[in-house]
């Protein structure tokens, strides 16, 4: 009589693994924490608390600092905030209230006595600076004061008038140069009146001095254009706040760059560049992802100050793609990112490896094994987590594998012979950036989650003949019947090829040879394993025990 057959019962912990893997590996992927890019809802985390568009503005008007909440305003309004209109108001009652300022931007001390700002005016509106400065009067005014300023910048900036060699400006003291020398007298008065950041400041200093020494302006030269495209387009007081926030001459030049390229986008340039106290940070990211960026930057100007800190802190893009968010989390991540990202992606491989291994001892082995089996399942299980984990990353992160366009904003130096040898050239050199899109990643992770399945199953029925109480020799024969079983990977390999290509054909995914030949490449990997991994060892064993078993030719 033949032994009874092995009763085959479910582990009780294969459900519990998986279920503990599935739970791991959602709440990982609802921490609102990314590699590359910033999701909206920590924006809005990082807002709460912190002052909005509108009450900053109400702030300056506070101040009385009138210009720099006029362009605050037309921000608040543009993002939707709910307080605008009782800062529009506010606006408006400072301005009936002190009418003579209103062309100035604000009161200044300093600049009283030079043009008696309380005086009645025409100019009903903010007034570009530069506007003050153009009449000789006005110039003359000026140079008279700041002729008996005890600085030894101004006096140095003063000296830069006297400099002949000029490039695009006619020098200060000949016949049409009164724009530059309106723009060295408004430089100087922005040093006398500490309207500069202690570093700009002395980056000036060298520049004029080094101009007087040398009798050429050189690069301060590009400084006085980029205060021209700035006086030309903010008041007194608007451009003294962002002259306190700007901390290189390089941030000057951008701010001008950016105000001639995106005119419509100045308000909340600037509004961002108060908000943040950091002029730098906001030009560099805006030339980093041009429009793009402008738009991030709009969206974490609608949600508060501490969201636009967030942003210029990390730098990168916004990713606007709909997500759920455990708001209990943004707390950490904001506190600890990198601790938090980390925390996520061992969330991932953990999940996955607990789901893996209880499908392993619910579908595959549900008998269990011996010792060495357990660890092969084991180290199984981490190397598919492991791989998979790598495809959800990839998955969910939008800015990982997605090459930056090329910004619009980006500072461009035109040089007349460069210029036309570039042009020339430009077909052979001009290149496409290289950029995976969601529909291929989404199709890679099918194709490999189809294979995972395709291996399990493979795996199921080497199991279950192992397990029969059979000989060897028919364990064998059975397995030799399985052979389009452990082939089936390379059949859904290619069925997964052509589906991919006609799928792209019809415009269904983009198209992309890689997400359709991946499903290929994973039906090799998969009958790899199974044929030279599984099936190979296991006809071996099954051979050496069928010849022991075979009895030996009796001697005559």
């Amino acid at each position: 009589m033949s032994p009874p057959q092995e009763t085959h019962r479910i582990p009780a912990a294969a459900p519990a693994l998986v279920f503990a893997g599935v739970v791991i590996a959602a709440l990982a992927w609802l921490l609102p924490v990314s590699l590359k890019s910033v999701s909206k809802g920590l924006l809005r985390s990082a807002g709460v608390g912190t002052p909005s568009v509108a009450a900053f503005g109400r702030d300056l008007v506070d101040s009385e600092k009138l210009g720099p909440s006029v362009l605050v305003l037309d921000v608040a309004r543009g993002v939707g905030d709910p307080r605008a209109p009782a800062l529009e108001r506010a606006v408006s009652d400072l301005s009936s209230r002190q009418p003579s300022l209103v062309a100035w931007g604000g009161w200044d001390p300093s600049l009283d006595p030079l043009f008696n700002l309380r005086q009645k005016t025409e100019r009903a509106s903010s007034t570009p600076v530069v506007n003050f400065m153009i009449p000789e009067h006005a110039r003359d005014t000026v140079r008279a004061y700041l002729v008996n300023s005890g600085s030894l910048g101004v006096q140095a900036v003063l000296r830069t008038r006297e400099v002949g060699a000029t490039g695009r400006f006619v020098p200060a003291t000949r016949p049409g140069g009164q724009p530059l020398d309106a723009l060295i007298l408004l430089t100087g008065l922005l040093y006398q009146g500490e309207h500069l950041s202690p570093t700009l400041q002395r980056e000036l200093r060298t520049l004029a001095e080094g101009a007087a020494q040398r009798h050429e302006l050189g690069d301060l030269e590009g400084f006085y254009m980029d205060l021209l495209s700035l006086g030309r387009r903010l008041d007194w007081t608007q451009l003294t706040e962002l002259m306190k926030r700007t901390d290189s001459v390089r941030t000057v030049g951008e701010y001008a760059h950016l105000c001639r390229v995106a005119p419509d986008q100045l308000p909340y340039i600037y509004t961002a560049a108060l908000m943040s106290n950091s002029a730098d940070r906001v030009a560099a990211y805006l030339i980093q992802y041009g429009k793009a960026g402008s738009e991030d930057l709009r969206t974490a100007l609608g949600d508060g100050q501490g969201a636009v800190n967030l942003l210029l802190q990390r730098g990168v893009p916004v990713n606007r793609a709909p997500g759920p968010a455990m708001g209990a989390a943004a707390a950490l991540v904001l506190e600890h990112p990198r601790l938090m990202l980390s925390v996520k992606y061992a969330g991932y491989i953990l999940g996955l490896f607990l789901l893996l291994r209880g499908l392993d001892l619910w579908i595959v082995t549900p008998a269990g094994g011996t010792s060495g089996a357990g660890v092969q399942q084991h180290a199984r299980a981490g190397i598919l987590a492991v791989v998979m984990s790598a495809l959800l990353i990839v998955a969910t992160e939008p800015f990982l594998l997605k090459a930056a366009p090329t910004s619009e904003y980006r500072v461009r130096l035109a040089i007349p012979m460069l210029a036309a040898t570039s042009t020339q050239s430009e077909p052979s050199q001009k290149s496409k950036p290289v950029t995976m899109e969601t529909s291929t990643l989404v199709s890679i992770g099918i194709f490999a989650a189809l294979q995972v399945a395709m291996y399990m199953a493979c795996l199921r029925k080497i199991r279950e003949i192992e397990y029969q109480d059979l000989s060897p020799l028919m364990k064998l024969r059975l397995m030799e019947n399985e052979e389009n079983l452990f082939d089936s990977g390379l059949y859904v390999g290619m069925m997964g090829t052509a589906a991919a290509l006609v799928l792209q054909v019809v415009g269904v995914i983009e198209p992309n040879l890689l997400a359709a030949y991946s499903s290929n490449l994973f039906g090799i990997i998969c009958v790899a394993l199974v044929k030279i991994r599984h099936v190979r060892g296991f006809k071996r064993r099954l051979i050496l025990e069928g010849l022991k078993m075979t009895p030996a030719p009796a001697v005559v």
